[in-house]
């Protein structure tokens, strides 16, 4: 079972200016795309091969004679996840039943808001933040490099890419403006109530 490249689900233009079609073209159409052919290679004549992208990361996760195939696995999961996770015409305020879930997990938008940038922010390196279901309740967290919650047991709801090549086009070293530009104009609120259900 081959791994594809899963389209965008909107024009790379569209989350403009908030994300440039430059970026969205070399971070989708160069790393993502990279991820995926780098995998398929690694995988290619393995009992991996006909595997689900789901079962190979899980397969593979604490297995580090396989990490090469985990890090690509993982790559490609998390930026099919990041990309949904935007919208153009996104952010501000949650809508639907995941506001009362921030609301009764952080006491606040502005809370939640404040404590998922600081994830972002606090990353050392590339990574990733998340918001998460874990036991139940909402929680944030950071992943380095291509480790995803989803390799633990745990449902992601929501991700923000804080690898550079992420946002370096458009805001070089000012990760925090690109967090607060994501979460104010960018959020896909839809997409997280759809992981909800």
């Amino acid at each position: 079972m081959a791994i594809f490249l899963l389209e965008l689900p909107y024009a790379e233009d569209v989350l403009s200016p908030h994300i440039s079609a430059k970026t969205l073209d070399f971070h989708y159409g160069k790393h993502h795309r990279a991820y995926v052919e780098k995998l398929n290679g690694l995988i290619e004549g393995t009992e991996l091969a006909k595997e689900t992208l789901g079962n190979i990361i899980k397969k593979t996760a604490k297995d580090t004679s396989k990490s090469a195939i985990f890090n690509n696995a993982a790559q490609v999961w998390n930026h099919a996840f990041y990309w949904q996770s935007m919208k153009p015409g996104g952010g501000g305020p949650p809508v639907g039943a995941i506001e009362k879930k921030i609301k009764a997990a952080f006491g606040s938008f502005e809370k939640f808001a404040e404590e998922f940038k600081n994830a972002g922010l606090t990353q050392f390196g590339s990574g990733w933040a998340w918001l998460v279901i874990k036991e139940g309740k909402l929680e944030i967290m950071r992943t380095a490099n291509a480790d995803t919650p989803f390799a633990h047991g745990l449902t992601p709801l929501l991700t923000v890419d804080v690898w550079e090549h992420a946002y370096y086009l458009d805001y070089q070293n000012r990760r925090g403006d690109y967090l607060d530009t994501f979460i104010k104009h960018l959020i896909n609120w839809d997409f997280v109530n759809s992981r909800l259900d």
